[in-house]
């Protein structure tokens, strides 16, 4: 007898491609298929390949309400994280050498900004409110006339915790400092206006929005007054800034994706509010502590804390729900949560922590199931 299939509360560490999606990629795929080269430009197919790579330019520009001239592929947002962060600190290293990021961020960041601290540049490394956001206050505070970078998230990837990202770019672009978004858990979810947003550079990727795995982009600003350094070198692709064949069935796919979660947008986050909403109702009555504020997160993302259980154990007692311990890049560890201990969570509680991300494709039923499965877990071991 064939097993169910488990209930996918793991959004956060990625989505299904929609079908929507998938119908687009396979358009560049096989060999019936738009499958050239897009920089093979001394034949038709490749023209062709090269125009579905400027059309999910577009898309993404769109939904940044940017240039397209702005929009650098990239492999994901790990790559578009490095080729921001390190690529900016070089190129103004004559300026200064003192950066800003926070305690908080995911990974592909952090490391980033320890390897800098190996080549000469001071990291000021920011500690989040509670709630788990970082304040405009706190960066403000850490400010210094050698500061030629800040780089923060958009949204936290374990808490849903959300930045005041508008408010602190309106200020560091007033005082003539580059800023950094990842804002991997944010598109799709939140609004990217960059005409109002003043980051220098917004890190996507696709397998958050329902895209495939593999591909992303950096938003680079036209008017930075800087160029990024390179981090990949060979043929000078995507005006120099990041070398690479294009992925002309990634790309299609990532510009599809982005544009239909700026159609659906609103009214998924509606649907995202009613399934945490949702999923809570079953855990009345249970020992659970809320990492984070539920005012103050995106919907689709809710870390919580069982006091007195481990949350391995509750995992492996949980073979039916895909849930997670924390980010992805960072769940096969057995130590605490970066996050979580940041935000002034006990050890032994951040331990006990499990993060449900809900989807487009979650559905109430669903949402029930998982609580009620929870619930049944967390009573057998009270």
């Amino acid at each position: 007898m064939t097993r169910p299939q488990p209930i996918y509360l793991d959004y956060a560490a990625t989505t299904p491609v929609d079908p929507r999606v998938v119908e687009v990629m396979l358009r560049f795929l096989g060999p019936d298929s738009l499958y050239a080269n897009p920089a093979s430009r001394s034949h038709v197919l490749g023209w062709q390949a090269e125009a579905a790579v400027e059309h999910a330019r577009k898309q993404v520009a769109q939904a940044l309400s940017a240039d397209t001239r702005e929009i650098v592929w990239t492999s994901g947002a790990t790559e578009a994280n490095n080729l921001a962060i390190k690529g900016a600190a070089l190129a103004l290293k004559e300026k200064g050498r003192h950066l800003i990021t926070s305690l908080t961020e995911h990974k592909a960041v952090l490391d980033c900004f320890s390897w800098l601290e190996t080549q000469g540049f001071e990291v000021s490394w920011l500690t989040p409110e509670p709630a788990g956001n970082i304040s405009l206050t706190s960066v403000k505070q850490a400010l210094r006339s050698d500061t030629v970078l800040v780089s923060l998230m958009h949204v936290n990837n374990e808490t849903g915790a959300i930045n005041p990202v508008c408010e602190i770019s309106e200020y560091l672009a007033q005082q003539g400092v580059a800023f950094h978004i990842d804002a991997a858990q944010s598109a799709g979810k939140l609004a990217l206006d960059t005409t109002v947003l003043k980051a220098s550079l917004i890190s996507l990727c696709a397998h958050k929005v329902y895209g495939p795995k593999g591909v992303g982009a950096l938003y680079v600003r036209r008017t930075n007054g800087f160029d990024l350094v390179p981090q990949i070198h060979g043929g000078g692709h995507e005006r120099g800034m990041r070398s690479g064949t294009l992925a002309t069935h990634q790309i299609a796919a990532m510009g599809e994706a982005l544009s239909i979660a700026q159609d659906v947008m609103e009214q998924e986050q509606a649907h995202l509010r009613k399934l945490k909403s949702v999923f809570l109702d079953q855990l009345a009555g249970r020992n659970v502590v809320i990492n984070g504020a539920l005012d103050a997160s995106v919907p689709g993302i809710l870390n919580m804390a069982f006091p007195g259980c481990d949350g391995q154990l509750l995992l492996s007692a949980l073979p039916d729900l895909c849930l997670s311990s924390g980010s992805a890049c960072t769940s096969a560890t057995m130590a605490p949560s970066h996050v979580l201990t940041a935000m002034g969570v006990s050890e032994s509680d951040a331990l006990s922590a499990l993060r449900v991300s809900f989807g487009r494709f979650s559905t109430e039923e669903e949402v029930v199931q998982a609580g009620q499965m929870l619930a049944t877990v967390l009573d057998r071991l009270a």
